[in-house]
């Protein structure tokens, strides 16, 4: 397994990549209310893209028809924009990527649209700290399985189920890079060194893991119908500790760093 080692220049695209999509997916989170169009999310987020003189590297990907992936509900990953409205109490998965300059940078989130259950809040807030708890492994000297089992552990624990079909990777000059970085498991023992970046992305069920695909070959749901959210950084290894490329809080990423 060949892992790329990003030099400081290399660093410093990065780092700009990675604040052009998160910038875009919180200018698009603001666009996500009852009665728009996923169609209308995916053509803005293209107009942002564009704007900064990137290009989505999730457009033609293999096929993939949209310019972001928007996943509504049971919907867990790659859900296209079309004519679906969003309506009030749905959760919106967005996950945005931008090309930038030659590098990648890819974040996701999800949003509540109005008031939601506090079941379906408690699946956010505990799937985004199972983020926060993979990131805190991501150690210059640790392995990849130690990000994989502190996830699952934590998502397990709080009674839910981590997906296993589709996991986070390596992301620089290509969207997907190695290393695979599951979210459960230890097959993954590639030691994690200064240099890397990865995406940590935990994509995890209220009801049980299995999942099926739609008749559009792309959207993914849950086999049970049950809620599933989705988070994701994309995570420099450093010598002082991960460095959270796509946050924009600095505050935020020194909490991640404590």
């Amino acid at each position: 397994m060949s892992i790329p080692i990003k030099t400081p220049d290399e660093i410093g695209a990065m780092r700009v990549s990675c604040r052009a999509a998160r910038e875009i997916l919180e200018e698009v989170s603001l666009a996500v209310v009852p009665g728009v169009t996923t169609g209308e999310i995916d053509k803005l987020a293209a107009r942002l893209i564009n704007d900064r003189g990137g290009r989505s590297p999730f457009l033609n990907y293999r096929g993939f028809p949209g310019h972001i992936c928007i996943s509504i509900n049971d919907e867990i990953v790659h859900g296209i924009g079309g004519a679906r409205r969003i309506q009030y109490a749905d959760i919106v998965k967005l996950d945005i990527g931008i090309i930038l300059y030659g590098w990648v940078g890819d974040t996701a989130t999800t949003i509540p649209v109005g008031v939601i259950p506090a079941t379906v809040t408690r699946l956010l807030d505990k799937t985004q700290e199972a983020l926060a708890v993979g990131i805190e492994q991501a150690q210059a000297g640790n392995r990849v399985h130690n990000i994989s089992e502190a996830i699952e552990n934590f998502v397990v624990s709080n009674g839910y189920s981590v997906v296993r079909e589709f996991v986070g990777h390596g992301v620089g000059r290509a969207l997907h890079e190695e290393p695979h970085v599951p979210n459960y498991g230890r097959e993954i023992k590639a030691k994690l060194k200064p240099g890397m970046t990865i995406c940590i992305e935990p994509m995890v069920n209220m009801g049980r893991a299995q999942v099926r695909q739609l008749a559009d070959g792309w959207t993914v749901v849950t086999a049970d119908g049950k809620p599933s959210a989705h988070f994701e950084h994309t995570v420099l290894i450093t010598e002082e500790g991960p460095e959270i490329l796509t946050c924009l809080s600095e505050k935020a990423e020194l909490r991640t760093k404590s």
